[in-house]
């Protein structure tokens, strides 16, 4: 059974790799053998976390890229295929920003299009380019999105949760569309996760305070998504495409809503 969990040889990109959840999974990803290319905009963050699957034995390359041009997200798989002879997974991980604390009818123009751009459009780029690039091979492959739990309710920053839903919308139709080139796609939906080990100790008291709002009492941490990640990627989800994982605590089932809304439970 263990052994379709194996990545060996695979070759995976991950966007976002530089920080954050990306690292994490990207951690996960070389750990069960797969060959890694990382991308963000920031090459220190790349570097920095590239130095540290590679002091693990790990395979892993970086490309510094924005994820909102196609220009550079094409470019981007070209790398991989020319760095690895092929691109295996895709996991369209970059996302972030909320836009301004404005009234609903205040919102601007070009916030909106930048929250589009970094959460839907970036995904829609990646998907696309690595599904090319899968189908030239006629090897098939996985795509892996990323959205949040703030796409499944209400929430007054409005336009981040609206291009998260797009992503999970986004996924189904390419399971469907591209299944027939033997292209699985599903996405993931991370709750509240540290980013990061805690600097200090009133920063880990004040993620305590903050897991309170959560079912399981306290914040995810940035490698628990590494496992679902491998799973997405290998063959053990073989015939699972469509689909949306939620890991977050339990904050959902358990009614978390948006802030200042905290749920009461009775232990």
């Amino acid at each position: 059974m263990l052994e379709r969990f194996d990545l060996d040889g695979k070759a995976i990109v991950v966007t976002g790799g530089g920080r954050g959840l990306g690292r994490g999974m990207a951690h996960a990803l070389s750990e069960a053998g797969a060959r890694v290319m990382l991308a963000a905009r920031t090459q220190s963050q790349l570097d920095a976390t590239a130095e540290e699957i590679r002091s693990r034995g790990g395979t892993v390359a970086t490309f510094a890229a924005d994820v909102t041009d196609s220009k550079q997200v094409d470019a981007l798989v070209a790398a991989c295929v020319r760095e690895y002879g092929r691109i295996d997974v895709m996991f369209a991980n970059a996302g972030g920003g909320g836009g301004p604390n404005v009234d609903f009818w205040e919102y601007p123009d070009d916030a909106f299009e930048q929250v589009l751009a970094t959460n839907l459009k970036s995904t829609f780029y990646s998907c696309r380019a690595a599904s090319k690039a899968m189908v030239e091979q006629g090897t098939g492959g996985v795509l892996v999105t990323t959205a949040s739990g703030t796409a499944l309710r209400g929430n007054r920053g409005f336009a981040y949760p609206t291009a998260k839903g797009g992503v999970i919308s986004l996924t189904k139709s390419m399971a469907t569309m591209l299944a027939g080139h033997n292209i699985r796609a599903n996405c993931i939906v991370p709750g509240y996760v540290s980013q990061n080990d805690p600097k200090d100790e009133q920063e880990r008291e004040q993620r305590a305070q903050r897991g309170t709002f959560m079912p399981v009492q306290r914040l995810g941490e940035w490698w628990e998504l590494g496992p679902l990640a491998v799973f997405l990627a290998s063959e053990a989800s073989s015939y699972i495409t469509g689909e949306t994982y939620i890991i977050d605590g339990g904050g959902l089932a358990g009614g978390l809503g948006p802030i200042k809304f905290r749920p009461q439970h009775e232990w």
